[in-house]
């Protein structure tokens, strides 16, 4: 069958009949359920019965009408930058939200945009208004409504929070197929369980995002340490006395056998007045005379990525597995923990294949209440970005089981993960993620998607 053909007889499979509204707008064609089982991840392969585009709110509220009472899985799908079979919904439904990607309106404080839409379209509409959202992730095209599922983590983190955290309201069609409208103050509970989520309660059809004035230009800066102590002692100055209007950092191998790190920092200015350098840097422990520094617009600071991943993609290395994992550790254990994983013969292809991201955070700044941090004023992200080789599923089952094992090493430390990894998690895995939040998801998935149809990817529960 080819992309874009009807359903055959009106049937999705057989005993499974659409409703009138739906029959000539669910996509069972061939090429679309292959993109529809695949991600980028690379790793899980999961064919859906069919891919609904909506056209409307409306076709999302007949299709989670139809599927709940029935039991069909329903995933949403919007960059498809899942790792690990997130996005994906075996013998169900995939809503493709890129049909419903609009940037609607843009005032002096906030954008109203659709949930497909990706995060280089909103700041593409909001900077012809001097405004950006307070918090962006790296990857522009991820969308919308996948970010704030996932609760979204920045370089301006440090400073403002998750990009969720800066959601005013949002409107859903939860798993019953109800179109709710919510905010802090209307519908708090269920605002709260769709912002870092993991889509469990409703699909995100429309967000009202805050603004803030955005700047002409940025300074960014590297920052070259050969040890971790002082990499760490310079990244919590950071942290604390906010000079830095971003802050991340990496490591990465060095031409011997070790590691060095390098803090990745940005200051905002209009141009006539760049900050001074020497104010900035003095009193940090890099390497002095190795320091990069470069004067960037702000719209090309917020593409940064893009010229590597253009280049990734002419290489062929986009289109191969990631088994990713990102972390979220204690303070008190990163001395410790993050030398033991990157010396661990289990982590040896992150020095061929691999990027380590570690940068510090401020707990009472990420606000969600479904993301789970730890315990402590100061966490920090941990990221082993892989790339397996290509057509070596072998290699990738033991980068996925390298995952499980640092997964289960840092969680013995109070760790906790930021959840958009390639690790296989039980439910009894989830509950023990969750914690006290626990309870607070199961009754807002009783009481929103009764039917447990949404978001099955990820394996929340039984």
């Amino acid at each position: 069958m080819t992309e874009g053909a009807a359903l055959p007889l009106d049937r999705v499979a057989e005993g499974i009949s659409l409703p009138l509204g739906l029959r000539d707008s669910v996509d069972t064609g061939e090429q679309t359920l292959v993109r529809a089982s695949d991600d980028f991840g690379h790793i899980v392969a999961a064919p859906p019965l069919g891919v609904l585009r909506p056209r409307s709110e409306q076709q999302l509220q007949e299709l989670l009408a139809f599927a709940g009472p029935r039991g069909l899985p329903v995933a949403v799908r919007g960059g498809g930058h899942s790792v690990y079979g997130q996005g994906q919904a075996a013998g169900g439904f995939v809503i493709d939200m890129t049909s419903m990607g609009s940037v609607l309106t843009v005032s002096e404080d906030r954008v109203v945009v659709e949930a497909g839409a990706l995060w280089a379209d909103v700041v593409r509409a909001t900077l012809r208004r001097g405004l950006t959202p307070p918090v962006l992730t790296d990857h522009l095209s991820t969308s919308v409504g996948g970010v704030l599922c996932a609760g979204g983590l920045g370089s301006a983190s440090h400073r403002h929070g998750l990009v969720a955290d800066s959601v005013l309201a949002l409107d859903v069609v939860t798993g019953t197929g109800e179109l709710v409208t919510c905010t802090p103050e209307r519908e708090p509970e269920l605002f709260r369980a769709v912002l870092a989520g993991l889509g469990q309660c409703a699909v995100i059809v429309r967000a009202t995002l805050r603004l803030v004035p955005a700047p002409q230009r940025v300074r960014r800066y590297r920052l070259y340490h050969a040890d971790l102590s002082g990499y760490l002692a310079d990244q919590r100055k950071l942290l604390h006395d906010g000079r830095f209007d971003h802050v991340q950092g990496q490591a990465r191998l060095t031409a011997g056998p070790g590691w060095e790190f390098v803090v990745e920092a940005a200051a905002h200015h209009t141009g006539s007045r760049p900050p001074h350098d020497a104010g900035l840097l003095d009193d940090l422990h890099h390497e002095r005379g190795t320091e990069e520094i470069e004067d960037l617009a702000f719209i090309d600071f917020l593409h940064r990525l893009a010229a590597e991943e253009r280049i990734l993609r002419v290489t062929g290395e986009w289109l191969r597995p990631h088994p990713w994992l990102t972390l979220l550790l204690p303070d008190d254990c990163v001395s410790a923990l993050v030398p033991a994983v990157l010396g661990g013969e289990a982590q040896r292809d992150l020095r061929t294949t691999g990027l380590v991201q570690l940068c510090p955070l401020l707990a009472e700044r990420l606000r969600s209440p479904l993301l789970r941090r730890p315990a402590g004023d100061v966490i920090h992200l941990f990221a082993l970005r892989r790339t397996a080789p290509p057509a070596d599923r072998a290699a990738v089952e033991r980068m996925v089981e390298a995952n499980r094992t640092v997964y289960e090493q840092a969680r013995a430390f109070g760790a906790t993960a930021y959840p958009i990894n390639a690790i296989p998690m039980s439910p009894a895995d989830w509950r023990t993620h969750y914690g006290p939040a626990w309870d607070t998801l199961a009754r807002a998935k009783g009481r929103h998607d009764p039917g447990r149809i949404l978001a099955p990817g990820y394996g929340l529960w039984n």
